[in-house]
């Protein structure tokens, strides 16, 4: 049933994806298997969006799904946490300056959410000043910035510099991501690591808040 899921959300079948995902759960598979099916699922929309087969509005169904499904999962991934346990820390998420993708984001948004970080996500084409104002209000541990074009290097840059310039840089750690992304870049953003997907940011997430 994955891969029907997986061909259900890459083909914009909103109601049939979200009742495979429920027989999925209702007979007992695995909640993470349901979310790696969303990953595989919104990587063929990405796809597909960067070859000009689908487009915003595509994007917008994909987003809804990805929350529906979101819906259904995250209280059994979650399982015997309460309701108001605290948060393992906080994240400040956004696309950076001239990039509006946030299928990735998204994800990694939504993986963050279900490992009980709590998540302020500041949307796409986030302008340095964006982050710097997030970062000041909700005092995260972690800051993540996506990136889909190789424009955004330069965007990351900037951003991490007006962290510094705010004297905000020494108490936080700076994740970075996108398809364009790897470690090789990662020192001349001037960012702490490279996520090469929703899992390694959660990863790195647990890490740098002790949990791991």
């Amino acid at each position: 049933m994955k891969e029907q899921l997986v061909e259900a959300i890459a083909n914009m079948q909103e109601e049939e994806a979200l009742q495979l995902a429920q027989e999925m759960l209702d007979a007992g598979e695995d909640p993470q298997v349901v979310l790696d099916a969303c990953r595989d699922g919104m990587a063929i929309v990405g796809d597909r969006y960067e070859a000009k087969e689908y487009f915003l509005p595509e994007l917008v169904i994909a987003g809804d799904m990805l929350q529906d499904i979101g819906a259904l999962v995250k209280p059994l991934l979650k399982g015997a946490q309460a309701e108001d346990e605290k948060p393992l820390g906080n994240v400040v998420l956004g696309t950076v300056r001239g990039d509006i993708h946030d299928i990735g984001k998204d994800i990694v948004s939504f993986m963050l959410d279900v490992n009980n970080f709590k998540v302020h996500d500041i949307g796409v084409d986030a302008a340095p000043a964006k982050f710097v104002e997030k970062i000041k209000e909700v005092q995260p541990e972690v800051v993540g910035m996506s990136g889909f074009l190789t424009l955004a290097f330069e965007q990351m840059r900037l951003t991490v510099e007006a962290i510094k310039e705010a004297g905000l840089r020494d108490n936080i750690k700076i994740m970075i991501g996108g398809a364009v992304m790897d470690e090789a870049i990662t020192s001349h953003i001037g960012a702490d690591a490279f996520g090469a997907d929703a899992a390694a940011a959660v990863k790195l997430a647990k890490t740098w808040t002790g949990v791991n």
